[in-house]
């Protein structure tokens, strides 16, 4: 498998480009809601534990903090998705603004709630999580709204982003509008994709499931073991590169030259991984928006999803973090490798 170090003078200049571009996200936008307690006991209702709930947050999840994290980069970044009518919505909108992120690209669906996540989380684990949604597809009004609001925000832009949670968002007509706008202006189109519109995408420059993702749609024909399982993949997927995403084992990218990159993880402890994925898409995106190689958007992408790991709930990284960890990192795989453990 091929391997590629990105030297430090190389990354600093990415991450100063990358702050100049704009980005545009299309997607399931979400509100995340935390609610931080104590248990110490168990409820004389049912045997569950009763959790005193002390501090509450809310953060911006899926399409939305994908966003957050571009913008957490200096980009500009404009976000194309549904919110309800609702005091969620209303939240997901203050959350954009404290984060510097526009508005003007939602849209308002008082026909569906606002798409929300609660994790009960105590002693620094997530007891429960409620997801309050409706996965239904949008309407055909709102489908059209969104799709103005799309090519209003693609007008000048240098990459775009899909972020599918199958919340009913990213229906066929939005897809097809997205991937046309972004060809005709030349740009780079980064899917991260869930099971229902898995084979919408073809011809984009980056799709990244993860392995549960590629195996569900691929099915008994998925052997990663076979070195032939990815480019064929790659193939049956028409898109021009694959990169699959691997939790802790890091990520493989397969590039259209068939040529198979396995980019290890950051040695370091794993808080929560809530979030990783969406860090992952903003990276790369706005690395190759910068005029970054694929392996080199890869392996910044990696840093930056090692670096949000570490944290609690999902979270936001910047620049100063990623080039604080790129020596570390590599000294950790030169040890690795001299010990046969890669």
């Amino acid at each position: 498998m091929a391997d590629t170090r990105l030297a430090r003078d190389r990354i600093e200049a990415l991450l100063r480009k990358m702050a100049t571009t704009k980005i545009v996200v299309v997607g399931d936008a979400m509100l995340d809601v935390y609610l931080v307690g104590e248990v110490d006991r168990v409820s004389p209702e049912a045997p569950v534990p009763v959790v005193t709930v002390h501090a509450s947050r809310q953060a911006l999840g899926g399409a939305a903090n994908v966003a957050a994290n571009v913008a957490a980069l200096g980009a500009e970044c404009r976000l194309v998705a549904v919110v309800g009518n609702d005091a969620r919505g209303e939240a997901v909108r203050t959350e954009l603004g404290d984060e510097r992120l526009s508005i003007d690209y939602l849209v308002l669906d008082g026909g569906r709630p606002t798409t929300s996540k609660t994790r009960v989380v105590a002693r620094g684990q997530q007891m429960l999580r409620i997801d309050e949604e409706i996965e239904e597809p949008i309407s055909a009004r709102v489908m059209e709204q969104l799709g103005t609001a799309l090519e209003r925000a693609m007008r000048d832009a240098d990459a775009l982003l899909i972020e599918d949670y199958n919340k009913g968002t990213l229906v066929p007509q939005v897809i097809e509008r997205g991937m046309t706008l972004a060809k005709k202006r030349g740009v780079p189109t980064i899917v991260d994709p869930k099971f229902k519109n898995f084979f919408a995408y073809r011809g984009a420059t980056i799709f990244k499931p993860n392995r549960r993702e590629l195996e569900q749609a691929m099915g008994a024909s998925l052997d990663l073991a076979h070195p032939d399982a990815l480019p064929d993949a790659l193939g049956k997927l028409a898109v021009d590169n694959l990169l699959l995403t691997l939790g802790g084992e890091g990520m493989i990218l397969v590039t259209k030259d068939h040529e198979v990159t396995r980019i290890p993880t950051m040695a370091r402890e794993v808080f929560d991984v809530s979030g990783a994925g969406d860090t992952v898409t903003a990276w790369v995106g706005t690395a190759l928006a910068a005029g970054a190689t694929v392996r080199e958007a890869a392996h910044i992408a990696n840093f930056a999803a090692g670096i949000e790991v570490g944290k609690a709930g999902v979270a936001t990284v910047s620049p100063a973090e990623v080039l604080a960890v790129h020596e570390t990192y590599y000294d950790q795989l030169g040890k690795l490798r001299r010990e046969g453990l890669l």
